[in-house]
C-alpha cells in the first residue's frame, strides 16, 4: 500500500523534460491518486516569462503521463487554496524551494492540516529554462545570418 491517498504538485511544465517525468513518477510512486496543477499562462508570469507552449497543450500533455491521474489548472499560487479544493494529504515538489522562505511558510501552514511536504531532488542538467536559453541562441544566431535584426 502507498503511503499517501492523495497527492499534489504543480509546475509550468513548458517543453516538458526528464525533470518533469521524474517529478511524477516519484509522487505517483507515493501516493495512490495523483492531482497535478498545470499552471496557467496568465500565473507564468511570476516567473518573469512567457510560456512557450500554450495552456491547453501543457494540459494535454500532462494529462497523457501515465503516472497522473487528474490534471487542473493552477491558477493561483495560493497552496491552501488548492488543498481546500483537493483535500490532498501530500505535496510534492523539487528540492530547489526547500528551505526558501515561501516554502518554510507553506510548510507551517501545511503543518496545521496534516499535510507533508515531499521534496524531490532537483534534475541536474535540464531545465526548461536551459532549453529556453538554447532556443534564445539559436534563434539570434538564425537572424543574425539572415540579416534580420
Amino acid at each position: 500500500m502507498k503511503k499517501y491517498k492523495v497527492g499534489y504538485t504543480t509546475g509550468v511544465y513548458d517543453m516538458f523534460h526528464i525533470g518533469h517525468l521524474n517529478i511524477l513518477k516519484k509522487a505517483k510512486e507515493q501516493c495512490e491518486y495523483l492531482i497535478v496543477g498545470v499552471t496557467t499562462d496568465e500565473l507564468v508570469s511570476y516567473k518573469n516569462k512567457k510560456a512557450i507552449i500554450p495552456h491547453e497543450e501543457r494540459m494535454a500533455i500532462v494529462e497523457s503521463i501515465k503516472f497522473v491521474d487528474q490534471v487542473v489548472s493552477q491558477e493561483s499560487m495560493d497552496k491552501m487554496a488548492a488543498w481546500d479544493k483537493y483535500k490532498f494529504d501530500v505535496m510534492f515538489v523539487g528540492s530547489d524551494w526547500k528551505g526558501t522562505d515561501k516554502w518554510n511558510e507553506f510548510e507551517r501552514q501545511f503543518g496545521k492540516v496534516g499535510v507533508d511536504i515531499v521534496y524531490f531532488p532537483y534534475t541536474q542538467g535540464t531545465s526548461s529554462t536551459k532549453l529556453r536559453n538554447v532556443l534564445d541562441k539559436i534563434m539570434k544566431n538564425d537572424d543574425s545570418s539572415s540579416g534580420v535584426k
